[in-house]
């Protein structure tokens, strides 16, 4: 780059702001445009699809250079943000008219992907975090997230960096913020996990203006990642913060937790195929009315409950909802005029809230009093207690009914939306305006008598102020000198009179001031409602709470669910159980119940059956209802009686994490180890046919070797299913493993599954069944039966054997091969001494059974079946 004083004046002063921000996108503020140069021209041409331009900045070769209209510019901005880049807002700070050279400008606000407040950019239903992490010498992390847009702020310490990114990811952190020498390998992983937006803060000082957000957290852990993040807000944002809440601790132990994996296995808030809203369990309960409520139940889908206290509190609200039918009604209609009063506030504080927003606030908060009544009028007396929490803040209310217009607009700058009567300045310069323009109205009608031209009229623009236009083919019927001329058109001859002149500067005059006045008035009621912002934002968790509890109640009587209770003895019965969300999809179909039913006798059930037959749908379905029930609400079932899971851990479905360059089976074993290494005897275990993704030998060692470590050192409740039936005859071994099964019959050579889990294990896989109801070529179905009936009887099985290592299993076919005996599973097959048996066993010692995937092995076979009956044909 060239010396920086060969550039222009402007240009230098761009390159200086612009080393303020080196990773942002700098909007750099011209006349109507903000304009790019050098590489955020270049960039942001491609990714906004707009023309490059290029200009002279004092040196040969012109610079790069594009730009966006002032008044449309929130559009461009949104569409770098979704991309995950961030925007410096470059504005003129002095007026040009009183500047001495070039025009002082400065950085006034950055707009990140963590601190977006234009509601455009913003998912109503979602909370936006924003989240600051700090390493420490005992590995251990803290981490401070925050809404923007709500005010809310939140802390906590975590034991380890996996918990950390869990933690990161759970919250869907928009934007995360490190110290400049975190460690790459962290943002790295945060990077493979979709968090695109990785910025840098050093600072962590305690400022005296941190210290009513601070004022709950007593550990210093806390306070270091609180202050990064607020550091970072307060240098980006640069305005008023008063709407951020007191900073509360929790921990991550005092909810259900669930890793990122398991909520994505059980699609608690998007489908695995898809990434689609609908499908989850999120879309199933979406009958929250306001978008506040829609935020909170995602909260407490993400963070169960495990105090059964504060769960049975939540059932028995939900109890008394579903009993008053009418009362409940009642409360959804008055739910429908409440608007976001927690983004509202924060609208309030943050200077960006308009006329009309403001009409909604009065409008949410003149709901309050009849909701209120509605609560008492259900005469029950936890509800009543939460009745009367609720402050109407009627004084806010009335304030603005008083102050701003029903009707009011979107933008300030224009004036008219503060009512008559609320300031008598105000009222005397409208007054002014009002009657100057009846004058002027009177005028016109006179004048268009005296000379008798009907068409004259009096108009009025900017430039010219106001005037008397007559045309052309008027001008004869006009009294020499009686007016005086002021602008020549085409068509028409403006004047303008020394009456006309005076009232012209009383009117504008009292229009001007008028303007001025009301934007000074609505500020100074923005001013009034913030120092209310507290009252407000506890008034939001209040009545969204309520919408999510009449959420639960609308649900759980529109399906038919039931109030669940809970035992310490770790006993699972749910009769009649329904996976919550297929059930809904299923719509018109019937959904075929089933019960789980697990006593202390029984830690672990093993589930077998073809594919297809619901297997993974039981399993999720039992996960869900606990869910359900920790979150407060009735589950899909005819009764339930549950334990309260401290963590339920889910291995479901088969996916390569092609980011991280993990196969199936890797994403297999390490969900696998993750679980076994947290699981606790209060926990919940899902797994789906562990080991499926290696050579069967492998596969069927190592989901046996699972099942024993589970079953003998953790005892957490856990259902397994798997197509190794060979595994089946654990039960005789494992007191407390029981095998079921989903039961499915034959008909007329096809499958049909019946839905239904029984006891016991499954007679037959039915995997050709399937592939045959998958219409594979029939030619391919025949001879696949032709390999299952010889595969069937070439060798019978004594006992299922798995527990040979790898090494030793293929050791064992190999060498034992070699003296003419193999040993396979358990049975010994003793040759004739023959040359053709020789030849036989050498060409089975060739053969390297752990290389070789399960249709292979099957290839093989067939091979050496052919080979034995051509031996003993020519016998």
């Amino acid at each position: 780059m060239p010396d920086m004083k060969t550039y222009t004046p402007m240009i230098q002063q761009y390159l200086k702001i612009k080393a303020e921000v080196p990773d942002a996108f700098l909007f750099f503020r011209l006349g109507d445009f903000y304009e790019m140069f050098f590489d955020d021209a270049l960039k942001a041409s491609r990714e906004l699809e707009i023309t490059l331009t290029a200009r002279d900045g004092g040196v040969e070769e012109k610079i790069p250079m594009c730009g966006v209209p002032y008044h449309s510019a929130a559009g461009y901005i949104e569409q770098l943000i979704d991309k995950g880049f961030k925007v410096a807002i470059c504005e003129q700070t002095e007026d040009p008219t009183h500047a001495k050279g070039i025009v002082k400008r400065e950085i006034v606000q950055m707009i990140t992907p963590g601190t977006v407040m234009d509601s455009r950019s913003l998912e109503e239903k979602e909370n936006h975090y924003l989240a600051a992490v700090t390493g420490f010498d005992d590995d251990t992390y803290s981490m401070a997230h925050l809404d923007l847009s709500t005010g809310e702020s939140k802390v906590t310490i975590l034991s380890s960096k996996d918990e950390a990114i869990h933690e990161l990811v759970t919250i869907q952190a928009r934007e995360v913020v490190l110290a400049s020498d975190a460690d790459e390998s962290f943002v790295k992983v945060l990077s493979d996990r979709g968090i695109r937006s990785i910025s840098y803060m050093d600072d962590t000082t305690v400022e005296s203006t941190f210290s009513t957000i601070l004022s709950e957290l007593k550990q210093d852990k806390l306070q270091l990642s609180m202050a990064r993040l607020l550091h970072y807000v307060q240098n980006t944002q640069k305005r008023s913060l008063d709407h951020l809440q007191q900073a509360s601790a929790y921990q991550v132990d005092a909810f259900l937790r669930m890793d990122p994996n398991s909520k994505r296995n059980l699609e608690l808030t998007e489908t695995i195929r898809g990434n689609s809203k609908k499908g989850s369990l999120v879309w199933l309960l979406d009958e929250t009315i306001t978008a506040m409520g829609a935020r909170m139940m995602r909260r407490w889908i993400d963070r169960p409950l495990i105090n059964q206290k504060q769960i049975e509190e939540r059932h028995s609200i939900v109890e008394v909802l579903i009993d008053r039918y009418f009362e409940r009604a009642e409360l959804r209609e008055r739910l429908k005029e409440v608007y976001d009063l927690e983004r509202l506030a924060g609208r309030v504080a943050f200077g960006n809230v308009n006329p009309r927003d403001l009409v909604q606030l009065k409008k949410s908060l003149q709901q309050v009093p009849a909701i209120k009544e509605t609560l008492l009028s259900m005469n029950d007396q936890k509800i009543t207690e939460d009745a009367k929490k609720l402050d109407p803040c009627s004084d806010i209310a009335d304030r603005l009914e008083a102050a701003i217009i029903e009707q009011a607009p979107l933008v300030i700058k224009d004036g008219n939306f503060i009512k008559d009567c609320f300031n008598e300045e105000l009222d005397q310069y409208r007054d002014a305006s009002r009657n100057g323009k009846k004058w002027i109205a009177e005028l016109e009608q006179k004048e268009r008598e005296k000379t008798g031209i009907r068409s004259l009229k009096i108009g009025y623009n900017r430039v010219f102020g106001y005037y008397i236009e007559v045309t052309k083919s008027n001008l004869h019927a006009l009294p020499e000198g009686m007016y005086d001329r002021k602008q020549t058109l085409t068509n028409a001859e403006r004047f303008i009179t020394p009456e006309l002149k005076e009232k012209e500067s009383l009117i504008l005059q009292a229009e001007e001031r008028s303007i001025d006045l009301e934007y000074s008035l609505f500020q100074g009621l923005r001013e009034e409602i913030k120092q209310e912002i507290p009252r407000l934002q506890k008034l939001a968790q209040e009545i969204s709470r309520l919408d999510v509890l009449q959420c639960f109640a609308t649900i759980s009587e529109e399906r038919h669910y039931s109030k669940p209770a809970f035992n310490h003895e770790r006993i699972i019965h749910i009769s009649e159980g329904r996976h919550p969300v297929v059930e809904k999809v299923m719509d018109s179909q019937e959904y075929v119940p089933n019960d789980c039913q697990m006593d202390e006798s029984c830690e672990m059930l093993l589930i077998t059956g073809p594919n297809m037959s619901g297997k993974s749908t039981y399993m999720r379905q039992v996960a869900l209802t606990s869910i359900l029930a920790q979150i407060g609400c009735f589950v899909p079932a005819a009764n339930a009686n549950l334990p309260i899971f401290d963590r339920i851990f889910t291995r479901i479905g088969a996916a390569d994490d092609l980011v991280s360059g993990q196969s199936t089976f890797m994403v297999e074993m390490l969900e696998a180890r993750h679980a076994i290494a947290h699981a606790t005897q209060n926990s919940l275990v899902l797994f789906d046919e562990i080991g499926r993704g290696t050579s069967t030998y492998d596969g069927m060692a190592l989901a046996q070797a699972i099942i024993e470590y589970v079953h003998d050192r953790i005892g957490a409740k856990t259902l397994f299913s798997t197509h190794y039936h060979e595994l089946t005859s654990l039960d005789q071994e494992l007191s407390k493993l029981a095998n079921v099964h989903v039961s499915a019959v034959e008909q007329n050579g096809h499958v049909v599954f019946l839905h239904k889990i029984k006891e016991g294990p499954a007679d037959k896989s039915y995997g050709i069944h399937v592939a045959q109801l998958a219409d594979l070529p029939k030619a391919l179905i025949g001879r696949a039966n032709e390999i299952l009936v010889g595969l069937e009887s070439g060798y019978q099985r004594i006992e299922p054997a798995v527990e040979l290592k790898n090494k030793e299993l293929a050791s064992t076919i190999n060498e034992e091969a070699s003296i003419g005996q193999l040993s396979l599973f358990g049975e010994e097959l003793q040759p004739k001494k023959s040359k053709k048996a020789d030849a036989l066993y050498r060409e089975m010692a060739k053969i390297n059974v752990m290389e070789m995937t399960p249709m292979e092995a099957m290839n093989e076979l067939y091979r050496l079946q052919k080979l034995a009956k051509s031996m003993n044909e020519s016998k």
